[in-house]
């Protein structure tokens, strides 16, 4: 896979063609003197558990990873904080009220997007909802319920960060997170 950097070839601030590597993190103009720096985008995941203690997944729409078990989440937005992102992610593809978004632990990642890598750093909450009876799959999301954590099975998500984020939880739940 390529390095992101190398997807630039040209100064995304006045357009030269003299955008060279600066170092493993960043290019530099020779025209304009402006450095880009490649930085992980911020995107989110949400461990939501009903009453029964069964764990909501979601199964992926669209690529990357189609068909697999997902977390409820995706990028942030600009001027929105993480728990503002979470909360809107999860009402997006659920359906579901956010009423309280505890930060747990992030994990770095590489989303593949239309074929260009995007370095991510994911962050996952343990979420709170207003109610869990009703849930709607929408949006990137083509189907969603709740698993009893013990039928769990890290294997079945397909995005890394994801994969190691519900290996993570299910050896710290319920130790922790009650």
């Amino acid at each position: 896979m390529k390095h992101p950097l190398e997807q630039f070839g040209f100064c995304p601030k006045c357009g030269s063609a003299h955008f060279i590597v600066n170092n493993v993190k960043s290019r530099h103009c020779q025209d304009c003197g402006f450095t880009y720096y490649a930085n992980p985008s911020a995107a989110t995941a949400a461990f939501i558990l009903n009453e029964r203690e069964e764990l909501l997944v979601c199964r992926r729409g669209k690529e990357p990873a189609k068909g697999t078990l997902d977390l409820p989440g995706g990028f942030i937005d600009m001027e929105e904080t993480a728990e503002e992102g979470v909360s809107r992610e999860v009402m997006e593809e659920t359906g579901l009220k956010v009423n309280r978004a505890d930060y747990l632990f992030s994990l770095p990642n590489i989303y593949v997007y239309s074929g260009f890598p995007v370095h991510t750093m994911d962050l996952f909450f343990r979420c709170d909802v207003e109610r869990t009876d009703h849930i709607e799959a929408m949006d990137d999301v083509a189907d969603s319920q709740f698993i009893p954590l013990e039928e769990l099975h890290p294997e079945d998500f397909g995005l890394d960060s994801v994969r190691k984020a519900v290996r993570l939880f299910l050896s710290t739940y319920p130790k922790k997170m009650k």
